[in-house]
């Protein structure tokens, strides 16, 4: 299949794209068809007046000859700009369409895709290879198709009029197909080096700037700069070798257009005395074709690299998600992009574990095995457990970002596949242990939540997480801009943000992983608040990492190795002196010298 796309340029996989501007693209065709046969029109009109004014001495019909010649010269310039015009079109709306199904495409998939892609990786895919598919389906075809008319009519032209010229002028076009098949293998491979090599340096690039605390912190400005260096000279060096590569190609090519054009030279000095405007036609086509020549070195090199950027955004539009609705569900309930919200049944809120055993999709081990239980609704759960005791895994299973290795997830009775994991979604909220706001204002962050909700909804949500006097104190109130990822607010304040959104989306199901983990105390003790309030008539699991904060939780798990080895309520727990005991009494006693010692 790979090789069948190679040979097409990866025509298949954009052709979809092609199609709201067939159109246009017929318009590019048809204008640069025209202008191109004005083009070739004009050494017939210098063999005229050479032959009429110059030889014949001839005068009469000048002044009708240069208008006509005007004429086609201005009808030239129109055609082209009509061409240029359309072909901007086609580049910008292809480009705008193919970044829309990237990125849509993007928000299908699960965490497994980002947690093997870097972001510079999933960037290159969306903005710079879309940017080059635009360009070559629009201003290579515009070139194309007035290349191709050009050669054809100045070849049709040649061999009306003299034959033996035009086999020699002709003669190049052959060396032309040959060096393309000599080089093709070598810049292509080329060029998919450096693009993924592109590819690794904005990743780096990204580390850098996304990392610039924790860079600083641990002092390795050097380390991450020399890395960063030897992306680049890697990069370098590989451009170099296509540059040099596609130099050879060129002057290879020119060499063979320039010895063509010294054998018309040669056999066109022995028709010169007798026919000197057929001569003078033919130097022009020769000369004319020098331009098509270099252009095809061009048209291939753009169309082998381009070629890599199609194979790469059909490698991203292609990946399927892990967790993927059947066909019958989307039919009845619809997708994430067109949700049949009339056929969705209320969702009250149990949830069971059901044998459940899972593995990552990247990992070779179980994170929980054979694991079994039953939360009703309105139960407040909380989950606890070393790290990597498969804590947050049972968060992620519940909201589908991944789907049961064996086993079941029943939600209300039923398995969660056999309803649409936006029907699902819309009834959870989750709040992170890492807050993250879009960028935009606070008002816009919080209408994530209910993009419907009114001004005395917001201030309420607001006000029943403790962070309404924190807003109002704000220059701009609501209309505070936030900044890239909330990065003008402290995490305390982006996390009390974020659990005002999730009180705003009004969830039968609320999930809170170590929400509390990255606050101070103070801010903990007014989102434990915030908690009391919200987990209040919904099912509620909370993962835990400080304990203090689930001492009211209706069930605790214990959680080791994906298996639960403790379960019951705080003081039961307690009393059994078991791992939860061993957990609390040490985190209770490293807190209490941490205050001493502070």
């Amino acid at each position: 299949m790979m090789k069948k796309q190679r040979t097409f340029f990866g025509i298949r996989t954009i052709l979809p794209y092609l199609r709201p501007f067939r159109w246009e693209l017929f318009g590019i065709v048809a204008a640069s068809a025209l202008g191109s046969l004005i083009d070739i029109g004009v050494p017939l009109f210098q063999r005229y007046a050479l032959d009429r004014f110059v030889t014949g001495g001839d005068l009469r019909a000048m002044p009708a000859f240069v208008a006509l010649y005007l004429g086609a010269i201005l009808a030239a310039a129109g055609f082209n700009y009509i061409s240029c015009l359309w072909g901007m079109r086609v580049e910008v709306g292809i480009d705008r369409d193919l970044r829309n199904a990237a990125f849509s495409h993007l928000q299908t998939l699960t965490f497994s895709y980002f947690n093997q892609n870097s972001v510079g990786y999933i960037h290159s895919r969306i903005m710079s290879d879309t940017q080059r598919i635009g360009e070559l389906l629009s201003w290579t075809l515009l070139n194309s198709a007035w290349q191709l008319c050009y050669v054809v009519g100045a070849v049709i032209a040649m061999f009306s009029i003299e034959p033996r010229l035009a086999v020699l002028v002709t003669a190049l076009l052959p060396v032309v197909a040959l060096l393309y098949a000599v080089f093709q293998k070598r810049l292509f491979s080329l060029n998919r080096e450096i693009r993924e090599l592109n590819a690794q340096i904005t990743g780096d690039f990204n580390e850098g700037v996304m990392g610039a605390r924790t860079v600083k912190t641990l002092g390795v400005e050097q380390k991450l700069a020399d890395h960063f260096a030897a992306g680049t000279e890697r990069m370098r060096s590989r451009s170099v070798s296509a540059a040099r590569y596609h130099g050879l190609f060129a002057i290879t090519m020119s060499f063979a257009s320039s010895l063509a054009l010294a054998l018309v030279l040669w056999q066109g000095g022995v028709i010169a005395k007798e026919q000197i405007g057929t001569f003078s036609m033919f130097m022009s086509y020769a000369l004319g074709l020098m331009e098509p020549v270099r252009w095809v070195v061009d048209a291939i090199g753009s169309l082998i690299t381009t070629q890599i950027n199609i194979e790469r955004l059909h490698k991203l539009l292609s990946t399927r998600s892990d967790v993927v609705d059947r066909p019958e569900v989307v039919e009845r309930y619809g997708d994430s992009y067109d949700p049949k919200r009339e056929n969705w049944e209320p969702l009250h809120g149990d949830l069971e574990f059901r044998d459940v055993s899972f593995r990552y999709p990247d990992g070779e081990e179980l994170v929980l095995e054979h694991f079994d239980l039953k939360i009703a609704f309105g139960t407040n759960l909380a989950i606890v457990g070393e790290t990597g005791a498969g804590k947050s895994t049972l968060a992620n299973l519940i909201c589908r970002f991944y789907e049961p290795t064996s086993g079941t997830l029943l939600v209300d009775g039923r398995d969660a596949r056999e309803r649409s994991q936006l029907w699902l979604r819309s009834a959870i909220a989750c709040v992170l242990q890492t807050p993250h706001l879009f960028s935009g204002t606070i008002r816009e962050n919080l209408l994530y939540g209910d993009p419907d909700a009114t001004e005395e909804e917001i201030r309420e949500a607001l006000s029943l997480v403790s962070a309404l006097d924190l807003v109002d104190s704000l220059p701009k109130g609501l209309d505070t801009d936030v900044g890239e990822s909330g990065d003008q607010l402290s995490t305390g304040e982006k996390q009390l943000i974020s659990f005002a959104r999730a009180i705003l989306k009004k969830p039968r199901i609320l999930i809170l992983d170590e929400a509390t983990a990255s606050v101070d105390t103070l801010t903990e003790q007014r989102i434990q608040h915030a908690i009391d309030e919200i987990i209040r008539g919904r099912t509620s699991v909370v993962i835990a990492h400080r304990l203090s904060t689930i001492r009211n939780a209706d069930l605790i798990l214990v959680v080791s190795d994906g298996k639960i080895i403790e379960r019951g309520r705080h003081d039961e727990l307690i009393a059994r002196r078991g791992a939860y005991y061993r957990l609390y009494t040490r985190q209770y006693e490293e807190e209490a010298t941490g205050a001493a010692l502070s």
